[in-house]
């Protein structure tokens, strides 16, 4: 034990009136009001800012945390994928950017396949996670999603896949592009097999996953506010050269002409996929849904601030 650094240097900080350094963690920045929100009271809430409804971006693991029974799911094993196929280099290798994403994300792919429950109905989930490459679709992403398919067909469990990408991955050229009918073979095996296949479409969800298997689900939700499109607005407008309207290819414009059936918040996801599923699979007890937005919940301040008066 340092006697100087353990215990003098403290007790003089604190005569001098010094403050602890706060941890940068605790506070997060709401993008729509500027507000500081309390790190745990965001986590507690699903990522979603209490105050505003907006839908921070989530883990693929946090989000199959908070939509399955208790937080308890196994994982799918995905299969084996070509690495590199054409030795792809830019500023630098690809095989390098790969490398890194795992690293940072703990994933092998932008895929995380897993089954589990909710409300008690067993089920098939798979999430595109947008901090892997942002969520672009290659080889090992398409081979995990058809193994997805491939496995909820083989178990007879509904299939639920929350979309979040910017498209196919470039560095992997037409490999990436055959992935989108490889896809849509196995969903449709999936429906020949008459199991629902519901699709979340969260926040962006643009580019060849929105032009396949993100646009074919027995129902289509929405996160709040979620860009959903094929080529980005910007590109849009300077293709066609005309001002596009207000709120154009966010999730609650598109349910208003036609594109999505229903935005809901992700703290009512999990029941009404659950309802919905119900429905189709023909289950006691379930009950209709209207198509309207859903309102983001609120959750309380923390205890911490509630004992405090804040």
């Amino acid at each position: 034990m340092n006697w100087i650094t353990n215990y003098v240097r403290p007790k003089i900080n604190s005569m001098l009136g010094r403050k602890s350094e706060m941890p940068e963690n605790l506070w997060v920045k709401d993008p729509v009001t500027g507000e500081m929100v309390f790190h745990k009271d965001l986590e507690s809430n699903q990522w979603v800012i209490p105050s505003s409804g907006h839908h921070m971006k989530i883990s693929a693991r946090e989000r199959l945390k908070y939509f399955f029974d208790g937080g308890r799911y196994d994982i799918i094993e995905n299969p084996k994928a070509p690495i590199d196929p054409l030795k792809f280099r830019a500023e630098k290798r690809y095989i390098d950017k790969l490398k890194e994403d795992r690293v940072k994300t703990g994933l092998e792919d932008a895929i995380l396949g897993a089954s589990g429950s909710i409300e008690g109905l067993p089920i098939v989930a798979v999430v595109q996670d947008f901090a892997f490459m942002g969520g672009s679709l290659g080889l090992a992403a398409g081979e995990a999603i058809i193994n997805a398919f491939d496995t909820a067909r083989a178990a007879k469990k509904p299939l639920v896949l929350f979309a979040a990408s910017g498209g196919a991955r470039m560095q992997e050229g037409i490999f990436s592009l055959m992935q989108l009918p490889r896809t849509t073979v196995a969903l449709d095996r999936l429906k020949e097999a008459g199991l629902p296949y519901i699709v979340v479409l969260t926040n962006p969800t643009t580019g060849g996953v929105t032009a396949s298997y993100a646009m074919l689900g027995d129902v289509h939700i929405a996160e709040p506010d979620a860009l959903i499109g094929f080529a980005g607005p910007r590109v849009i407008e300077q293709t066609i050269r005309e001002k596009l309207p207000e709120g154009f290819q966010k999730s609650e414009y598109l349910m208003e002409h036609g594109m999505v059936d229903m935005v809901v918040s992700r703290l009512q996801m999990k029941s009404t996929v659950a309802r919905l599923l119900k429905l189709l699979l023909k289950k006691e007890g379930s009950t209709a849904i209207e198509p309207e937005i859903m309102p983001p919940a609120v959750v309380p301040r923390s205890a911490a601030g509630v004992q405090a008066g804040a």
